[in-house]
């Protein structure tokens, strides 16, 4: 681990003040929407796009990057993010909004394309786990520590856009200064939907549903908060749980992963993610239990996330998983462009507690095909599962590949 850190501090360092300011634009804007008055559908909107613009980025960045090289691509568009960052608060309205959140999330999901593929080319054959595991770790963190950030200064005014605008500034130099060779760039095209379909349904259903409940965790819950009169430190603690509990689920799952049927375990998580969003529901009126659900969702579908990927791969050739994962990270970008939109016309429609039903009819019915999908053909046998390797849904289609990669060399050992 400390090879690891010695190696890629400077990339590390970076990518985590970049997810400190992409975690806090994310529940700011939620925070500030609600205070400028925009009603629940103007913001699904806007928290749609930045996805729109993610999935672009993850497929028109490795162009880019061939034509101009990472470090120009990684300069222009960090650049790009610190300015939309500051332009937000100059240009309260919301349409204006889902146009800079299609840019900042091209531009994050650029960023992400060509520090993952800097951090996997200067990771060696003995040290590329841990190098993914820390990265895994690094984001979450930066996630949270965002949300402390909420509480520094008045999310009507400039300063909370700045803070964000100015760290993202910052990661530029640790990564730009690092002495880490500029890699060569080499992405796999993914299979397309019908295909992928073929080779699991489950991998496709699920991973569309699993989008959209991210998407909603991500954009949606500042909105929610702001709508269940949570106040601003509620707000942060509640956006927290999410990731925390991501944090401490995503190893002990994947540890059951490779011992057993991944459907069931698929099954029974979803099951128990859709049981907490019930009891947000329900018990809505208790901060706590929001903390909870929050918590138990948080913990259970971003592992998901990983399952998901694995059980799909069980079914694939080693040189075939790259484009096989590439594939799902679209279905799920999908999921995510429609996760927000659909989420804003639940809590129009029922309000608030819509945000929590949503979640828990996603969950449930990824539950329910994953029990019927059970029922049509044996799982595969030990001999040819794929390894599991944990990944987070806001990395780009690179890490995704090097966790697939990763996980099958670690199986084969």
């Amino acid at each position: 681990m400390f090879r690891v850190l010695s190696s890629s501090w400077a990339l590390l360092l970076g990518m985590m003040l970049l997810m400190v300011g992409n975690g806090l634009q994310g529940t700011l804007l939620g925070v500030r929407g609600n205070m400028e008055g925009f009603s629940t559908y103007q913001m699904s909107i806007v928290m749609s796009a930045y996805f729109v613009g993610f999935l672009g980025g993850s497929y028109l960045a490795p162009g880019l990057i061939r034509r101009v090289g990472h470090v120009r691509v990684f300069a222009a568009l960090a650049s790009f993010i610190s300015a939309v960052l500051v332009l937000y608060a100059t240009w309260a309205n919301p349409w204006a909004w889902a146009v800079l959140r299609v840019l900042i999330g091209f531009c994050f999901s650029g960023v992400y394309v060509t520090a993952e593929s800097w951090l996997n080319n200067a990771a060696t054959n003995d040290t590329r786990g841990k190098a993914l595991s820390l990265y895994m770790i690094v984001q979450m963190i930066g996630i949270i520590v965002a949300q402390g950030l909420l509480l520094v200064a008045d999310p009507a005014g400039f300063i909370l856009f700045v803070i964000p605008s100015v760290l993202v500034s910052i990661s530029f130099a640790p990564i730009l200064l690092s002495i880490s060779p500029t890699p060569a760039f080499e992405s796999s095209k993914p299979v397309n939907i019908r295909e992928l379909y073929n080779i699991s349904p489950l991998g496709v259903v699920g991973m569309f549903l699993l989008g959209s409940v991210f998407s909603a965790q991500f954009g949606m819950s500042a909105v929610y908060g702001g709508q269940a009169g949570l106040n601003l430190t509620q707000i942060s603690l509640f956006v927290s749980a999410f990731y925390i509990g991501a944090t401490l689920f995503q190893y002990p799952l994947g540890w059951f992963s490779d011992r057993m049927d991944r459907r069931v375990l698929i099954f029974v998580v979803a099951a128990v993610g859709a049981t907490g969003a019930i009891l947000g529901a329900v018990l809505s009126g208790g901060f706590t239990a929001m903390l909870i659900a929050a918590f138990v969702i948080g913990g259970t579908s971003n592992p998901l996330y990983s399952l998901l990927i694995a059980y799909t791969n069980d079914f694939v050739e080693t040189d075939n998983m790259a484009a096989v994962s590439g594939g799902l990270v679209f279905i799920n970008g999908l999921g995510a462009i429609a996760g927000p939109v659909t989420t804003g016309w639940f809590m129009s429609a029922f309000g608030p507690n819509g945000y929590f039903m949503f979640l828990g009819i996603m969950l449930l019915a990824m539950a329910g095909y994953a029990a019927w999908r059970m029922t049509q053909r044996a799982a595969p046998s030990s001999e040819h599962t794929s390894g599991y390797a944990p990944v987070s849904m806001s990395t780009s289609p690179v890490a995704v590949e090097w966790a697939v990669e990763e996980g099958t060399e670690e199986e084969e050992a």
